[in-house]
């Protein structure tokens, strides 16, 4: 008996979860696939896309009869009553940032796997959603800070004279600073980079930006990937190196999060008032506090001429090849749990451990 796989549609975001070339390319011959009727429409893959590769159903059949359910963000409680026991939501449930959820699905008879908690290893670099979508967010945040600004990314030379490139800031080179260092370098800018991992120094220079390193960072390793707590001894000494860099920047791209905590705010009030009329901050840290102090969550504001934007939802922007990434990230994984057309759920592997928060 084959497996059957419902894809449902999102509530508040133009994404689906699996899109029709996903199940073209889809390894997992012997599953039977439903998807929630107008599932993939805002991103641009209707109905008429999915025959042949998927039958069209209403959420409550998907709900109440598939042995797997995926979607980008976990459905409202009352939907998750309806899923029958025994059955696996694949979805991002942000453990790290709402600690109650785990609490929340004990009620359930159904278990759960966080996409956002599969670890960062070379094993799970083809399930890794919070990258995939990272690297999105990081080229839509250049582009977005390009149409903004009043100046040219590049350097001019015209029969009127030469204009300057402009100068972007990049704090936090993890995969969305990284992407933004790229697209940055390829649209002429001058990149400078802050990060508190001396590990992203060789990656950075490669890219063809300057790494701006301040002393005393506290090690890093063992973090899985990720950057850890600073002492605010180092904080301060940060805040004043990119204060000073801040002032000569047309552009700055904020990136810089410790997972499960509040981003640092590395860009105070004071440094607003310091930067260049019609300079422009995109701060994708925007939803866990943000890196400047006046980012405001989902807002665009306007401080002393300098254009502050608050998105850590850039990748909701290219619903088109987000989607086809987190699909790619989500069939990898079944590949992954799956043998002989059965769920495998092992827990002695490091993928599924880490990422099954309800068995």
């Amino acid at each position: 008996m084959s497996l059957t796989i419902g894809i449902l549609k999102e509530s508040n975001d133009k994404r689906v979860s699996i899109t029709p070339d996903n199940l073209k390319r889809s390894k997992l011959k012997e599953a039977t696939w439903w998807i929630e009727s107008g599932a993939g429409n805002e991103a641009g893959f209707t109905d008429a896309l999915y025959d042949g590769l998927a039958s069209s159903k209403d959420r409550a059949t998907i709900l109440k009869e598939a042995d797997i359910i995926v979607s980008i963000f976990p459905p409202s409680e009352s939907d998750m009553g309806q899923i029958k026991s025994g059955a696996l939501l694949i979805s991002q449930f942000r453990p790290y940032i709402n600690e109650s959820v785990n609490g929340q699905l004990a009620k359930y008879g159904f278990r759960a796997l966080s996409m956002d908690m599969i670890p960062r290893t070379t094993l799970a670099q083809a399930m890794d959603v919070l990258s995939s979508m990272a690297s999105i967010a990081g080229y839509k945040a250049v582009l977005t800070a390009a149409l903004k600004l009043p100046r040219y990314f590049p350097m001019m030379i015209t029969s009127a004279g030469s204009i300057r490139p402009a100068k972007v800031l990049i704090i936090g080179a993890g995969v969305a600073g990284l992407q933004a260092i790229a697209t940055s370098r390829k649209l002429g800018a001058v990149v400078e980079v802050f990060d508190v991992r001396a590990a992203a120094k060789e990656e950075v220079q490669s890219l063809g930006a300057k790494f701006v390193e301040v002393e005393g960072a506290k090690d890093d390793k063992g973090a899985g990937g990720y950057a850890v707590q600073q002492s605010e001894e180092f904080l301060q000494r940060q805040r004043a190196e990119v204060q000073a860099r801040a002032a000569k920047s047309d552009v700055i791209i904020c990136t810089a999060q410790i997972r499960g905590r509040k981003a640092p705010v590395l860009i105070e009030a004071d440094t607003i008032s310091k930067m260049k009329h019609g300079s422009v901050i995109v701060d994708l840290a925007a939803s866990t506090g943000g890196n400047c102090a006046l980012t405001e969550n989902d807002k665009i504001i306007t401080q002393n001429g300098v254009t502050i934007i608050g998105n850590s939802s850039l990748e909701c922007d290219m619903p088109e090849d987000a989607s086809q990434m987190y699909g790619n990230n989500i069939l990898n994984l079944l590949v992954h749990i799956t043998k002989d057309g059965a769920l495998d759920l092992n827990m002695e592997d490091e993928i599924v451990s880490g990422s099954l928060i309800k068995a």
